[in-house]
């Protein structure tokens, strides 16, 4: 889940918005405006209904925000990094870089999202019976009590990716000693609820509620997809056990002057060869960067004569090089940190080839036809 636009950072976890994210802003925004607030409070004006609609949307989804940094915050307490919190059109999505080690920082983790969104709730609901004289605070308190609320039971439903589902998980953990059962598991009971959301989705449709009942489908076929994803990620990493990064990297990456223009690069190593991958050598025939097909096509055909490979070159500290025995799953975590597709592999400190997220899965395609 990209985020296309950037908001900031907060304990030093990049926030951003999803595409998606404004279809369901302007939705609810829309339905606020239009229908909520006029028929429940009559006495506002459309301005107020407009203004209020407007700024109980950002609430709520400032809201989702405090559930997924709820998330957050005990995993870093857990010492797991969080890379991204992403807002999108089903909600919010924290991506942390590692699976929890422990049932119990699993279960803490899963749990402290709807934690947060009952505190908010509590929050809310204290703040619109205060100010009940006050329909411009209390309007939209309530309705934010009641979402926020709706929230945290919704996530607590025991369906994996949910939260709740996550809980199961933790639970299974502990009780099968098995971190894959419990995935399994956990797994199952989320297709099982993802079906339940498309049935009842289904049937509001037949009777007539049609924007509901598209809209628990919509909700029924992320979850069954997030669901059984999860059992795809696990059969990949028990396929990865064992494996090491020199047996997935490519080999083909040839040593050549930094003074050799791109034209040359392509023509007679790229056409002729099939090489995608270059070590370029400096004057004292040392290996100084790395160059690759995708940094070569940045540059316009009509300057590869006049531009050289040390000109466009990635200089070789500035990579994340990779130790050829690395668990190849580990390393595939470590170009996921690095937010990159492909990285040198060294043997003591010497570059013997390149590892890439395209070439892990040609050497797992591989390994499937031959029924490996």
């Amino acid at each position: 889940m990209k985020a296309s636009i950037h908001l900031g950072k907060i304990w030093n976890i990049p926030i951003g918005l999803h595409t998606s994210w404004f279809i369901i802003f302007a939705l609810i925004t829309f339905s606020l405006g239009t229908g909520y607030f006029p028929v429940e409070y009559p006495q506002l004006n459309a301005f107020s209904s407009v203004t209020l609609a407007v700024l109980t949307s950002i609430l709520f989804f400032g809201s989702v925000l405090a559930h997924e940094l709820g998330h957050s915050f005990v995993a870093l307490r857990n010492k797991i990094p969080v890379k991204s919190i992403t807002l999108f059109v089903f909600g919010g999505v924290a991506q942390i870089e590692k699976e929890p080690n422990s049932a119990g920082a699993e279960f803490r983790i899963a749990i402290a999202g709807p934690i947060v969104s009952l505190l908010l709730a509590a929050g809310f609901y204290g703040l619109g019976t205060y100010g009940q004289d006050f329909l411009m605070i209390s309007a939209p308190s309530l309705y934010l009590a009641r979402i926020n609320f709706m929230l945290a039971i919704f996530n607590l439903i025991p369906g994996f990716p949910l939260d709740g589902g996550r809980v199961l998980r933790a639970i299974l953990w502990r009780i099968m000693n098995s971190f894959e059962k419990a995935t399994r598991w956990a797994s199952a009971s989320g297709q099982l609820v993802a079906f339940g959301f498309i049935g009842v989705g289904i049937f509001s449709m037949f009777n007539g509620d049609i924007s509901n009942g598209l809209w628990l489908v919509f909700i029924g076929w992320f979850l069954q997809s997030a669901a059984a994803s999860a059992t795809q990620q696990l059969s990949i990493k028990n396929k990865l056990q064992g494996i090491t990064v020199a047996d997935a990297m490519s080999r083909d990456c040839i040593e050549v002057h930094g003074l050799t223009t791109l034209h040359q690069l392509v023509h007679d190593h790229v056409l002729k060869g099939g090489q995608h991958c270059f070590f370029i050598k400096g004057f004292d025939g040392e290996i100084s960067g790395m160059l690759t097909l995708q940094d070569i096509t940045r540059v316009p055909q009509l300057k590869w004569r006049y531009v050289t490979a040390q000109q466009m070159m990635v200089p070789i500290e500035r990579t994340v090089q990779i130790e050829a025995d690395t668990e190849l799953l580990e390393a595939l975590q470590m170009m996921e940190a690095a937010n990159i597709n492909e990285a040198p592999v060294v043997r003591h400190d010497n570059p013997i080839g390149l590892l890439s997220k395209d070439q892990v899965l040609r050497y797992l395609q591989l390994r499937a036809k031959l029924g490996l």
